[in-house]
């Protein structure tokens, strides 16, 4: 069965309101069986216009991966982030 990968791309504008933000994801990523195989770090952008901060999550299936954004877990974590980033985020199927 092919993977399910949450991708993020993010300007922080509240780094203390995000800090919090980030722990309640961290935790509801877990508990959803997420991975992080990446979260900030190194980018460079080829093409279009990058953000400060990138994140990939790993899920066993897509639905896993949908399931863990709209769990009731990820949304209040999400309500931490309210004002203090400006993002996108992808659901994708892997191969």
């Amino acid at each position: 069965m092919p993977k399910g990968y949450v991708i993020a791309r993010v300007d922080v504008t509240n780094p203390e309101a995000y800090a919090q933000y980030a722990a309640a994801a961290g935790e509801a990523i877990k508990k959803h069986g997420g991975k992080a195989l990446a979260r900030g770090g190194r980018h460079e952008a080829l093409e279009g216009q990058a953000r400060g901060r990138n994140v990939v999550l790993e899920f066993d299936s897509f639905e896993a991966a949908r399931g863990y954004y709209f769990s009731a877990d990820y949304q209040a974590a999400k309500a931490k982030r309210e004002g203090a980033a400006v993002t996108e985020f992808v659901l994708v199927e892997g191969v």
